[in-house]
């Protein structure tokens, strides 16, 4: 078993290596056996542990509530070796297999290997291949380390390593320098987060005198909630989400990390690196449930960033930008539903939003690959008959994105809104709110993309055509998992058994058995509360449709700049403005003023007097080698007098 485990996060590695050391001279076919192979390979050893696991620990099914438990308790991590051994510091190298890994595993080598062989398709061109799918493979590689550690370090080897990976290739093109200046944003916003994370690794050690994940909550559950220490801990770690999930105030580097390959883009905001922050909390949540005042700071920033950000969509026009900032708001309600204890339906989206976002990224990168690299929206339209698998595919993402039933996005996002309405009401219409939003923003990016007439150039309209099949099967699978995915975890509403509840059930355990269960609803009630926001959506559809089919309104250059407020939100809210004019301004001028005046005035002043002094020092004391012998031994004699002299006086 150990070597299974160890080959799943060593295979992407080795193919790194492979590709990284001889990307020059690999040829390109064998580049993609190598580089979607080895995630496939990987894929495969995941889902084999995973049927095993499942055999031997909850079959059948009825065993699921009893069993768990019992085999959790009784399974150490796995140790590998001996990593870091300094005085009372033992951290070993093991990891950690339990349902929320496997589930993690399981989506990070699956949606990756399907981005793998999309790129083979969309990257087939580029003078970069090799070097791409190395940084590729190293990305997978790190995400896998950071949801299979059984502690805090490794999962931050990985945390730190994605990071890493994503300013490689968000500067993929970095002859670009805007797109350079992107990676390093991307990078230094991530840097900030990440400094609360190691902080709170800091203070865990302290508390805890261990970073192991077991003995950690085992010790933090004889602890009385509300403590001041685990809130510092928890907001600590919320603050390397934020980073890390582009949550408010740390989200401004998503939308730009659009400057990446659409491949990339995909990649960081399915199942890798953005959902990232919501792992870490969900693996902590018993530090979470003990810490109430973190889970309200919490929420009301997941909250307002998933009206920000749906809010900002409305009146983008770039097709992946609209994109990325939907990816920002469905993590807020990833992050809604761990703030109300909904650890599963928090990870039930996840699940599904791996699937819709992945599958609407590559969708868009289909669309931008037909259209020679062209990404506002006001100049396409009337694709659907040119590009049909590509619309299909993407018209079952958008509803499942949208909560549209029987599609994925449904259950997942039904479930989160339900915690929410017995948690807190208001908070419960707010995120209705931001759930209608995202019906409208997404249906008016596929009218205004697939639907009426084609308003691109006619160079464009010419080369207009369906992408290959290296790039449209991928698009299909996701479709499949998109629509059926929801299927992980249907309710008892409908007949379910709620399986995905039950297998991370032992997960969330002592986390349930610790929090204030909340007011139970009944059945009808659940209607009542999908039925309503149902209804929304689909007003939001229909006046999408209205809008931008019917009416064919909002398609000119200016239509942004109707009104005050309108132009307000079309260009952000000004944040990048204001983050810009605060901190990018003061630092450069600081830059300036220490290179300007410490530096050249004082610094190299000083170290240039030091060489002249030395300088001049030689070339006066050069003068005393005059070449006569005698008075080199008038010198030395003096120089012995002055030796004895000043030991007598000694």
């Amino acid at each position: 078993m150990k070597i299974i485990l160890i080959l799943i996060p060593l295979l992407p590695f080795l193919g790194f290596l492979i590709l990284g050391l001889g990307f020059s001279s690999i040829p390109r076919k064998a580049t993609s056996y190598i580089g979607a192979g080895t995630i496939l390979i990987s894929f495969i050893l995941s889902l084999f542990i995973f049927l095993n696991f499942h055999n031997s620990a909850i079959s059948p099914p009825h065993y699921l509530a009893t069993s768990l438990p019992q085999y959790f308790a009784t399974s150490p991590p796995h140790y590998l070796f001996s990593w870091i051994s300094i005085g009372q510091l033992q951290i070993p190298f093991s990891f950690l297999i339990d349902p929320l890994s496997l589930l993690m595993m399981l989506m990070v080598t699956g949606v990756s290997f399907i981005i793998h062989v999309y790129s083979i398709g969309y990257m087939k061109d580029d003078p970069g291949y090799n070097r791409f799918f190395s940084y590729m493979n190293l990305f997978v590689f790190f995400m896998l380390l950071l949801v299979m550690g059984a502690n805090y370090p490794i999962m931050f080897i990985g945390w730190e390593g994605v990071g890493l990976c994503s300013y490689l290739l968000i500067g993929f093109w970095f002859k670009n320098h805007d797109y350079n200046n992107a990676a390093k944003k991307a990078f230094i916003m991530n840097r900030i987060g990440d400094l609360g994370f190691l902080l709170g690794m800091f203070l865990i050690f302290t508390t805890f005198n261990s970073l192991d994940f077991r003995e950690i909550f085992a010790r933090a559950k004889l602890m009385e909630p509300g403590n001041p220490i685990l809130i510092t801990i928890t907001l600590l770690l919320f603050m390397g989400a934020v980073g890390k999930s582009a949550q408010i105030p740390l989200y401004t580097w998503l939308p730009d990390a659009m400057a990446g390959p659409t491949p990339v883009s995909a990649l960081i905001h399915a199942a890798t690196m953005v959902t990232a922050g919501v792992y870490m909390i969900a693996r902590s949540n018993i530090l979470y449930v003990l810490s109430p005042l973190t889970m309200e700071i919490m929420g009301v920033t997941a909250l307002a960033t998933a009206l920000f950000a749906a809010s900002i969509a409305v009146l983008q026009n770039d097709i992946k930008k609209i994109l990325a900032y939907s990816t920002i708001s469905q993590l807020g309600y990833m992050f809604l539903g761990l703030s109300a204890g909904a650890f599963t339906g928090a990870m039930f989206h996840l699940t599904t939003h791996a699937f819709f976002k992945a599958l609407l990224f590559l969708a868009a990168g289909s669309v931008i690959h037909a259209l020679g690299g062209a990404q506002d929206i006001r100049k396409m339209g009337g694709l659907r008959s040119r590009l049909p698998k590509t619309y299909w595919t993407f018209l079952i993402a958008t509803i499942a994105i949208a909560g549209i039933p029987p599609l994925s996005g449904f259950f997942s996002k039904d479930e989160i809104l339900l915690h929410l309405f017995e948690h807190n009401v208001t908070w419960w219409i707010l995120a209705f709110a931001g759930s209608a939003l995202t019906a409208f923003y997404m249906f008016r990016l596929l009218y205004l993309t697939f639907f009426r007439n084609f308003r691109g150039s006619d160079q464009q309209k010419h080369h207009l055509h369906e992408s290959p099949a290296v790039m449209t099967i991928p698009l299909i699978i996701l479709a499949v998992l998109a629509a059926l995915g929801g299927l992980l975890n249907i309710p008892a509403v409908f007949g379910g058994g709620s399986w995905l509840t039950g297998f991370l059930a032992p997960v969330f355990a002592d986390a349930v058995a610790l929090s204030v269960p909340p007011a139970t609803v009944s059945h009808a009630t659940e209607w009542l509360l999908m039925a309503t926001t149902l209804t929304g959506c689909l007003v939001m559809v229909f006046w999408a449709w209205r809008r931008y089919v019917k009416q064919a309104k909002g398609l000119l250059p200016d239509d942004a700049k109707r009104s005050l407020v309108v132009q307000l939100v079309s260009k952000k809210y000004y944040i990048d403005e204001l983050y810009d004019f605060l901190f990018v301004k003061p630092a450069l001028w600081l830059s300036r003023f220490l290179h300007q005046v410490v530096e050249l005035r004082f610094i190299d002043r000083i170290v240039n007097g030091v060489g002249q002094v030395v300088v001049w020092t030689g070339n006066t004391v050069r003068y005393v080698q005059t070449g006569n012998v005698g008075f080199y031994m008038f010198i030395m004699i003096l120089g012995i007098i002055l030796i004895l002299f000043f030991n007598i006086l000694i």
